[in-house]
């Protein structure tokens, strides 16, 4: 709920309405999972609350880490489906990538969420869930995990797909009354579906990043079923009309296939692509599923392909690979449990 609704319920129970505010800051800024906790909420309020509504959070019933640091959760989101949310420590950052769908409906040949299919859209609830349910440590003995400073709308789905839920999610991240993010703090990544795209462009001063990985619109169909809906000329033509030159940025994701993608023509091609958009390119190794007849570039090709960006003044960089061996990587979450 936002902070209106929230008032509302305080009205119904015949609260004043800046009850609402208070639940909003004990539910949002406080990480509240029970009612009992709200202290400066009188008796008789919380048993009314509890008795109509309940808070919501859900526990992740797995966590499994990564020899680099990387903690996959397994959430249920019921009806025995489950999704995936992966926390990456960095230093003295740590960013979380949030699923915002069980499966996804866009089938892109060389990822593990898309062979799953399309089971469901993730409600607002569920989303933060994600958010506000990593533990503080992912199991005893660890250190002391860093705390969240990014969010990336990565994991399973298409967030564009599941807009509404989105960008409810995104209003509770950054408004006043709830986690208050600035939004330079999430990035929302996407196949480039439209008008949705436009939308988040215009209603959210989020970073969003671009799934292209290749610029041959031909080999881009054959791989990405989206392109056919979506073309990549048309995306691009859209996010040519915003300005991306100061604090919002606009990534495009770049995955790289050995013989595929990574010679110096579709170098050549992603710089005709991009034009004068401003814009960063990161280039991802890619990582092995089954049933996928695929292989990751050589890092000779990747730095290469690199190079050749920001010798054309786009900076390109290589992205570190990180929790492949939890399957947790870019392409790899598939619930497995």
């Amino acid at each position: 709920m936002n902070l209106s609704e929230l008032q509302d319920v305080a009205y119904k129970g015949r609260m004043p309405r800046f009850v609402g505010k208070q639940l909003a800051e004990w539910i949002y800024a406080k990480g509240a999972v029970s009612f009992d906790e709200m202290v400066n909420i009188s008796k008789k309020n919380k048993q009314w609350l509890a008795e109509n509504y309940e808070i919501g959070r859900e526990a992740p019933v797995k966590a499994t880490r990564s020899s680099d640091g990387t903690v996959k959760y397994l959430f249920s989101v019921g009806a025995g489906r489950v999704i995936e949310s992966v926390y990456i420590p960095d230093r003295d950052r740590a960013t979380l990538c949030v699923s915002s769908q069980v499966g996804c409906k866009m089938n892109c040949y060389f990822c593990a969420t898309g062979k799953l299919g399309f089971k469901a859209n993730l409600s607002a609830a569920e989303i933060i869930n994600q958010v506000l349910s990593i533990p503080p440590r992912p199991e005893k003995g660890f250190e002391p995990m860093t705390p969240l400073t990014n969010i990336v709308f990565m994991g399973m789905g298409e967030p564009l797909d599941n807009f509404p839920a989105v960008e409810r999610a995104i209003e509770i991240l950054t408004a006043p009354w709830g986690l208050a993010w600035s939004p330079k703090r999430i990035t929302v990544s996407t196949v480039g579906k439209l008008p949705q795209l436009k939308e988040l462009l215009d209603r959210t001063q989020v970073h969003v990043a671009i799934s292209v990985h290749t610029a041959d619109t031909a080999q881009r169909e054959s791989m990405m079923p989206a392109q056919k809906a979506f073309p990549i000329s048309s995306v691009m033509k859209c996010l040519s009309g915003y300005d991306f030159s100061h604090q919002r940025r606009l990534s495009l994701e770049y995955i790289m296939w050995r013989g595929v993608n990574d010679d110096i023509a579709h170098a050549e091609m992603l710089v005709k692509l991009i034009g004068k958009i401003d814009c960063r390119v990161n280039l991802i190794r890619f990582h092995a599923i089954p049933g996928v007849d695929l292989q990751p570039a050589s890092e000779e090709r990747m730095i290469m392909f690199r190079n050749y960006l920001n010798q054309h003044g786009i900076t390109a960089t290589i992205r570190a690979s990180r929790g492949e061996d939890i399957e947790a990587a870019c392409g790899m979450l598939a619930a497995k449990n």
